[in-house]
């Protein structure tokens, strides 16, 4: 089924992963990715390096009974990229609305699963738009450079600081936990980070809030740190800097959002 100028896997990039069948175009995200079969292709978007590093973190978590993931694939000639698509095993699943509690407890499962996988070297070498808003949330950028983007003033005032262990976190899970019955959920596209774990719940809390229409209630399904405010307001700022600096149009999602996290986390 194609997508009308929109790139699709060659037969050649097929046959190099052994698949034969239609393409079928995968909703969602950039509209890119298409599935064939047991299988499902997306161009590279990120380096060899960091899919390496994937494909052996994914394989040692294979197999869980609490949550699923999807290593990547490799061609008939041992590689993980042919001609800039990269295969990844298809998982039956879907978004389900409103599950950012469930989410939430796959995230839990997920970083105790890897409390103990070391620092990747490349977290270091990372400059796009999400790693700098990460850096700016957790005062690595100075939030000075920054203050003038929409509500970013009034959430740093608000920071104190957290006592946590940092370790591997997946930064992007309200998306990216998916559902199918009778299976556990999966976990997909590793969006790296090294935070501690309830950084994690803060950001699904968030785009709850920002881009899902949560209300307050979602706060009492977590039962996170008595600090969670400070998380959520990293998160939040995490989202503004992104949304700012990739100027898309539109009006303020995230007012009543901020208003929230600053009455949470009370007076200075």
């Amino acid at each position: 089924m194609p997508r009308s100028g929109v790139a699709s896997p060659s037969p050649d990039v097929l046959a190099a992963f052994g698949l034969d069948g239609d393409l079928e175009p995968v909703s969602g995200g950039q509209q890119t990715v298409w599935r064939v079969g047991a299988a499902v292709l997306k161009p590279l978007d990120t380096t060899p390096e960091i899919l390496g590093w994937q494909e052996q973190l994914l394989t040692t978590l294979d197999g869980r009974t609490d949550f699923r993931v999807a290593p990547p694939l490799r061609s008939s000639s041992d590689a993980l990229v042919v001609d800039g698509w990269t295969a990844w095993r298809y998982e039956p699943s879907r978004h389900m609305a409103g599950r950012w509690a469930d989410i939430i407890a796959v995230s839990r499962s997920f970083h105790r699963a890897v409390a103990e996988v070391p620092r990747p070297a490349f977290l270091d070498r990372r400059d796009d738009p999400w790693a700098v808003a990460d850096r700016v949330a957790w005062g690595e950028i100075p939030m000075t450079d920054y203050v003038d983007m929409p509500h970013v003033a009034e959430l740093a005032a608000a920071l104190r600081p957290i006592a946590a262990t940092p370790q591997l976190t997946h930064g992007d899970l309200t998306g990216n936990v998916l559902f199918a019955d009778g299976l556990p959920p999966v976990v997909l596209d590793l969006s790296v980070y090294w935070r501690p774990p309830t950084t994690a719940s803060a950001i699904v809390v968030a785009d709850a809030l920002v881009y899902e229409q949560a209300d307050r209630e979602l706060l009492d399904a977590v039962s996170d740190p008595p600090d969670f405010a400070q998380y959520l307001l990293r998160a939040l700022i995490f989202r503004v800097v992104v949304h700012a600096g990739l100027g898309p149009d539109g009006g303020d999602p995230f007012a009543d959002a901020v208003r929230l996290a600053l009455d949470l986390a009370g007076p200075p």
